[in-house]
């Protein structure tokens, strides 16, 4: 799956540079297409928190904000980049 297509965002063709993430999805291996990867992090349990509650649907990508020293990671919902169609049909196969 391309997250930048999923996302609404322009096709960009693909280079060295492009990578998948293999994730499991509803125990489905999923290969998610991404422009780049900058790091690899492990995150403690005690240093995520939940989004912020965004009534507008603004954060439903969102599962939690982690934070590494200084800075804040955006940690992706997996579970929700495919809708209960996309799932059943992976599920199928």
């Amino acid at each position: 799956m391309d997250v930048r297509l999923r996302f609404k965002k322009p096709f960009k063709e693909y280079n060295d540079r492009t990578c998948v993430i293999v994730v499991d999805i509803r125990e489905v291996a999923i290969g998610l297409i991404v422009d780049s990867v900058s790091e690899v992090l492990s995150i403690s349990e005690n240093e995520i928190v939940a989004p912020p509650d965004m009534s507008k649907g603004g954060n439903k990508y969102i599962k939690g904000i982690g934070k590494v020293g200084s800075e804040v990671k955006l940690l992706l919902d997996c579970d929700k980049l495919l809708n209960e169609e996309e799932a059943e049909h992976l599920s199928d196969i």
